[in-house]
């Protein structure tokens, strides 16, 4: 099947922000959506309780900026997605709580421009499994690397692949029963058809190596369960 453009997926997301919003509706998907969010913002938080710079990529309705200011409030928050409306709401949202600044940005972070050993922390929220081949996973991450002022943290909660087929299917399986057991038999329908569609994730070990290889001093794996990880690296 030919994967969706960026395009397509900034229409999906433009029409459906307010149940992004909530996180009882927009993360219902993901396993362990609540407890990814915090061991990712906490961990962040003990890696740099003083930083100052954020920069939350894909960041949608602003739910990862949102856990990160409730632990550390005085944050410049910047918020990148290829969803104005997304970043509308987000903006909306993360402008109540924040006592920094806050800058929006649209664009894909393959297109963007960011400042070099500028961030903190950079999130990375159910976003990075839009990257296609692996020039695209070397080049993003790459350049986030780059993006990262010394001694900063990068985190990501996302989808994942298994590298063994035979483990791949039992996971996807088993996610399927997760799936239905919230949503019932139309909704895991729903959501493999727009995985198939839209995104190519990948493996634990492959993200973790291409971190290794950019040039992350230490990487960090936080949670897995079934197909869905916390994981991240440190400059």
């Amino acid at each position: 099947m030919k994967k969706a453009t960026i395009t397509e997926i900034q229409e999906r997301f433009d029409n459906d922000v307010e149940r992004f919003s909530n996180l009882k509706t927009g993360q219902v998907s993901i396993v362990d959506a609540t407890l990814l969010l915090e061991l990712v913002t906490e961990s962040a938080k003990r890696i740099k309780p003083q930083a100052i710079n954020l920069l939350d990529i894909g960041c949608g309705a602003g739910n990862y900026t949102l856990k990160m200011l409730s632990k550390l409030p005085d944050l410049n928050c910047t918020l990148l997605d290829v969803s104005r409306s997304m970043l509308d709401k987000a903006h909306e949202r993360v402008s109540k709580e924040a006592k920094g600044k806050v800058e929006i940005i649209q664009d894909d972070i393959r297109n963007v421009n960011l400042q070099n050993d500028h961030y903190d922390i950079i999130l990375a929220g159910a976003v990075l499994h839009h990257l296609r081949d692996d020039s695209d996973w070397e080049f993003v991450f790459a350049k986030l690397f780059k993006a990262l002022a010394s001694g900063g943290c990068f985190f990501i909660s996302d989808l994942i692949k298994q590298n063994t087929a035979s483990l791949d299917n039992y996971f996807q399986e088993k996610y399927g029963n997760y799936l239905e057991s919230v949503g019932g038999k139309a909704f895991k329908t729903e959501i493999f058809d727009s995985i198939e569609k839209q995104d190519t994730p990948r493996s634990l070990d492959y993200q973790l190596e291409v971190m290794k290889t950019v040039g992350f001093s230490h990487v960090e794996i936080l949670h897995k369960n079934l197909c869905f990880a916390a994981f991240g690296g440190i400059k």
